[in-house]
This record gives structure tokens, sequence and C-alpha cells, in this order.
């Protein structure tokens, strides 16, 4: 609420035990609702903060409201501030924050998905308990220099998983975490050369899709 961060701001020490500056964001909040989400903007940025968090997404709305409502608040919230994206997401849901004017992410998708053998690729999801990988001697992702990739094969990979090996679940993570930051790097050399569009329409149907 507007009144919790009044008190946060009022309590936030000018600088940490470290002696650094801490950067104190606020949450937009309001479900899928624009009236609520207004308010809650609208106050959050009187306050003149740091950054701003867009809170309350992914929780069960559907994709279609979740780019409706990013395509709402973050318009009111400041080009030179941080926009931040609580929670999300899988990748095609990053690239679309993006184009809705999204800064920042944070996710436990990447290695939670790792935990249940779940992968991401350039060229669509893996689902390294499915048999079709059993003897497979490609890399996870042909296109990847991660340490997965470049050491040990799918069969290899999956044959870790299927015997609950945690060497699999971390190799995975390895490479999750990988794709995401390269992910993230293409967008934002897309943005930068003026591309986004364009990164939008090839990325979006590579990475979205069932998993194989």
């Amino acid at each position: 609420s507007v009144r919790w961060l009044d008190r946060c701001i009022e309590a936030l020490p000018e600088k940490s035990a470290q002696g650094n500056r801490q950067r104190l964001f606020g949450i937009v909040q309001g479900g899928v609702t624009k009236e609520l989400r207004e308010e809650s903007a609208l106050e959050l940025v009187k306050r003149d903060l740091p950054g701003y968090a867009i809170g309350g997404l992914s929780v069960g709305e559907t994709k279609r409201q979740m780019a409706e409502i990013l395509g709402f608040v973050t318009p009111m919230l400041p080009e030179d501030r941080p926009r931040y994206l609580m929670g999300v997401g899988y990748p095609e849901d990053l690239i679309a924050a993006v184009a809705l004017g999204v800064d920042m992410f944070d996710c436990v998708l990447p290695t939670r998905s790792a935990r249940h053998s779940l992968v991401f690729t350039s060229q669509g999801r893996l689902r390294m308990r499915n048999a079709v990988h059993a003897r497979s001697k490609q890399p996870l992702d042909p296109q990847c220099a991660c340490y997965a990739c470049s050491n040990f094969t799918r069969g290899y990979i999956r044959h870790l998983c299927m015997a609950g090996e945690m060497l699999g679940m971390t190799l995975l993570s390895i490479h999750n975490l990988t794709f995401y930051t390269s992910l993230m790097r293409k967008a934002r050399e897309a943005i930068v050369g003026g591309q986004y569009s364009q990164f939008s329409e090839e990325w979006l149907p590579r990475v979205s899709g069932a998993a194989e």
C-alpha cells in the first residue's frame, strides 16, 4: 500500500551498513483493475522513487490480461527510471514485456524448470525426460556455448535426470540461466539498433509452444 511505502521511505537509512546508498522501488499493485492500477502508479510517481516495480501479475491471470495491464501501467511510469516486472517469466513473456516498456525482471523459472528437466533453447523447449533424447549426441542447444552444451550430450544429461543425479539439474540450471542472459543481451542489442520489432517477430515463435 501507499501508506506502507511512506513508512519505508521514512525508515530507509541514507546508507546501508556497507556504506552504500539503497534504492527503494515502489510496487504498482491493483490486480487487473485499471482504476486501481492507475491510482497506485500515480501515487508512486509522486514520491519520485529511484525505480518502479510492477507486482501482482503472473499469478493466474491470462497472458492477454497481463499484457493489457502492462501496456496500461508502464506509460505512467518515468522512462528515466527502471521499470521492473516482478516474478516473470517465460521467455515469450520477457520479449512481450520489453516491447511494452519493461526494463528488469526476476524469476525462479530458469532453475525451477531445470529441477523438472525442462530446458529452454533457441529452437524451443526440451523436456529431457522424454525418450526421444535418450541416445541423442546433440548438445542441449547447438547455438549455446555454456558449460553444459560444450561438454555434455542430451543423451547423457537425460541419463542424469532419469537417475536423479544432482549434476543433471545443475547442468540444466547453468544452461537455462545462460539462455535467459543471452536472450536479454540480444534484446538490448536489438533495442540499441532500432530493430526490436524484428527481434520480437523472430524470437517469439522460437521460444513459445510445447516442449518436445
